[in-house]
């Protein structure tokens, strides 16, 4: 049987505009762009990869970039909200950043002991910071914002459902997350095994809520963590076993992912740890330049010709 999985990999949202979108998330948040790609399924689109130094499991903010598209809706089922970690007395530091740079502050909370910050990218997309007191991970030493103040991973995801007990029932017992308790109409499930970095799903129950739909600020998928390949066919054998519709194992350069939808109708993936970002560069050089997939190498000059030229 595999282990339990030790929290959220990745997640992967759209955006419309990318260079905006770096300007954000590298600029105004301060994390690293640790892989500027394609995505490998429309190679005339940018990816885009943030993270900490190395781009570790649990701190992986993607994005596909889709040039005008169209904004998304946010609803269920859905990701509704990402939501990073951060030293607890960080918050007077990004509440005063968010507005130096424009970015209106839309809700200001204390959920289950901690102080939120909620806050949207210009495509809309719903991110929080939450003040955690001792929190897990690296910061980005090299980005511009203070080592003492910076994001370090994911905190958690905020998933939106119509019903909840179906969704909880594969996260707790196929996916083992273990129950940590409610808060009116939000459940909150956190992993067993791992570092403690990136490891709570909340559930938000909205049964009247209108339904949400894919596009620009919305997030296409969530990704959670297993250690290497051999774990990850365990997955995918227990997920089918579990009578769910699984994808076959697929390459993504960086990890190898399979797909799958939970019961209310978010997309789950199981990424692998590794071979990581620096498979194809060295820590030093990443995001500082386009790489490709050994099998689109060949077409490098067209899809440069192609995509927006950007700064990075």
């Amino acid at each position: 049987m595999p282990e339990s999985l030790s929290g959220i990999h990745h997640i992967t949202a759209i955006t419309g505009d990318a260079q905006k979108n770096i300007d954000f998330y590298a600029g105004i948040l301060g994390l690293r762009l640790v892989k500027l790609t394609v995505n490998f399924d429309d190679p005339g689109s940018y990816h885009l990869y943030y993270g900490d130094e190395l781009g570790r499991p649990g701190t992986i903010m993607t994005f596909f970039a889709w040039p005008g598209a169209m904004r998304g809706r946010i609803g269920p089922p859905q990701v509704t909200v990402s939501a990073f970690a951060a030293p607890a007395g960080s918050l007077d530091f990004w509440r005063k950043r968010l507005a130096e740079k424009g970015v209106p502050v839309t809700e200001e909370a204390e959920r289950f002991g901690e102080k939120v910050l909620g806050f949207a990218d210009p495509d809309g997309l719903r991110l929080e910071i939450i003040g955690v007191r001792e929190p897990k991970g690296t910061p980005w030493t090299g980005g511009n914002v203070p080592a003492d103040q910076a994001i370090r991973a994911f905190h958690s995801a905020t998933l939106a459902e119509e019903g909840y007990e179906n969704t909880a029932k594969v996260l707790t017992d196929l996916m083992g997350f273990s129950a940590k308790g409610s808060d009116q109409n939000r459940y909150r499930y956190q992993a067993v095994a791992g570092s403690g970095v990136a490891g709570i799903v909340d559930v938000v129950c909205v049964p009247d809520a209108r339904h949400g739909t894919v596009g620009a600020g919305a997030v296409h998928h969530i990704a959670f963590r297993t250690p290497d390949d051999p774990q990850q066919r365990a997955w995918r054998d227990k997920i089918a076993t579990a009578r769910l519709n699984v994808s076959p194992v697929m390459d993504r350069q960086y990890f190898h992912s399979i797909y799958y939808r939970e019961p209310g109708g978010v997309l789950f993936e199981i990424a692998t740890d590794t071979p990581g970002f620096t498979a194809d560069q060295p820590a030093g050089e990443l995001g500082k330049k386009l790489m490709l997939p050994p099998w689109l190498e060949k077409n490098r000059t067209e899809i440069e010709a192609f995509l927006p030229k950007l700064t990075l």
